[in-house]
C-alpha cells in the first residue's frame, strides 16, 4: 500500500479529465477560483478541455494526462474534472509503475471509481472519493464540502468519524460492528469491473457504495450481481452513501430503494447502514479509499482509524 504526501498551503493541484467533457469554460474558471481560494495553485492537464463526443478527448490523450500529472514534480495532487463516462476505456492504457513510483493525492467519484479501483489493484495507492472541479467546486461555495475536502487532503492523521450529510439521519439496515480496509465507490462502476483484472476484492473489507439516478430495479440488479459474485458475503461490513435520485418514477409498481437494500442483504450476516454523506450530493464529505476503518452500523458511524496521507 502507498499513501500520498499530504497537500500543503501553496501545493499545486493538477486537473485531469479521464471521463466526460464539460459544457463550457465558465464552470472550470469558477472551480479553479474556489480551489485557489483554499490556498492551492491549479494547473490544467494538456487535454483537459478537449471534447470527443461524450468523451473529454481521445483515449490516448486522456491517458497521457494521467501519466503527465503523476510524472510532473511540480504537481502535488490530482483532482478530476468531472465524471460521466470514459474512465474504463483507459484502464489498460495506464502505466501503473509511474503511479507507484510517484504517489499523489487523487480525488474523484462517480465514473472515476473505475480509475480508483484500477489504481488500488495495480499500484496500491490510497485515493479519495470526493468533489470534482466542474460539478462541485464550480457550483457550490458550501463550507461543509470545502472543509471536509481540505481536511482530508492536508491532514496526515486519521480522519476519524466521517459525517452524515448535514440534517440527515442514517438508516440502520443490519446492526453490528466491523473493522476492515475501506474500498468501493460508485455501484455501477464496481459491478462493471467484475470479471476484469481490476475487480474489487472485498474479503474482510468495509465495502462503500453510492449511486445516482438509477431506478430501484437497476440497483437491485447490480446488488444481485455483487451477491452472485460473492462480494457482499465476503465483506466485513457495508456502508451505503447517498443514492441520489434513485427512487422509482412510478412508486406503485416498484420496491423502494431501502426495500431493495434490505432485501439484498437478507441471509448475510454483515453489518450495514445507509446514508453516509458521500456521493452525488452537494454537502459531501471526502472519503479516503484503501485505509483501515471501523463501522458501527447500529449508530450509523464510519470511523477512519488509519491516516490516508503522509507528511
Amino acid at each position: 500500500m502507498r499513501k500520498p504526501p499530504a497537500l500543503l498551503p501553496g501545493s499545486t493541484i493538477g486537473i485531469i479529465a479521464p471521463a466526460g467533457p464539460v459544457a463550457g469554460p465558465s464552470c472550470i474558471e469558477d472551480g479553479i477560483r474556489v480551489l485557489e481560494g483554499l490556498g492551492f495553485r491549479v494547473v490544467l492537464g494538456k487535454h483537459a478541455l478537449n471534447k470527443n463526443k461524450y468523451l473529454a478527448g481521445s483515449d490516448p490523450e486522456r491517458a497521457a494526462d494521467i501519466s503527465a500529472m503523476f510524472l510532473d514534480p511540480r504537481v502535488d495532487g490530482v483532482v478530476c474534472l468531472r465524471g460521466g463516462y470514459g474512465s474504463m476505456r483507459l484502464l489498460h492504457r495506464i502505466d501503473y509503475r509511474i503511479i507507484r513510483r510517484s504517489p499523489k493525492v487523487l480525488v474523484g467519484y462517480s465514473d472515476i471509481t473505475a480509475l480508483q479501483l484500477a489504481i488500488w489493484k495495480k499500484a496500491g495507492l490510497v485515493t479519495f472519493s470526493g468533489p470534482m472541479l466542474a460539478p462541485d467546486f464550480a457550483c457550490a461555495g458550501n463550507g461543509h464540502m470545502l472543509k471536509q475536502f481540505y481536511r482530508a487532503l492536508t491532514n496526515p492523521r486519521p480522519l476519524g468519524v466521517i459525517p452524515l450529510a448535514p440534517g440527515d439521519r442514517g438508516v440502520v439496515i443490519k446492526p453490528g460492528r466491523a473493522r476492515g480496509r475501506l474500498l468501493g465507490g460508485n455501484l455501477s462502476l464496481v459491478t462493471a469491473t467484475l470479471g476484469t483484472p481490476y475487480e474489487i476484492n472485498t474479503r474482510g473489507a468495509i465495502l462503500f457504495l453510492e449511486e445516482v439516478n438509477e431506478e430501484p430495479y437497476r440497483i437491485d440488479r447490480m446488488l444481485r450481481q455483487l451477491w452472485l459474485a460473492g462480494k457482499l458475503q465476503a465483506a466485513a461490513g457495508i456502508v451505503f452513501g447517498k443514492f441520489a435520485g434513485c427512487e422509482a418514477v412510478d412508486g406503485e409498481e416498484s420496491f423502494t430503494l431501502l426495500e431493495v437494500l434490505r432485501e439484498s442483504l437478507e441471509g448475510i450476516k454483515v453489518p450495514c447502514f445507509y446514508g453516509l454523506g458521500v456521493g452525488h450530493i452537494t454537502l459531501k464529505a471526502t472519503l479516503p479509499l484503501g485505509v483501515m476503518a471501523e463501522m458501527d452500523a447500529g449508530n450509523c458511524l464510519l470511523n477512519i482509524i488509519e491516516s490516508a496521507t503522509i507528511q
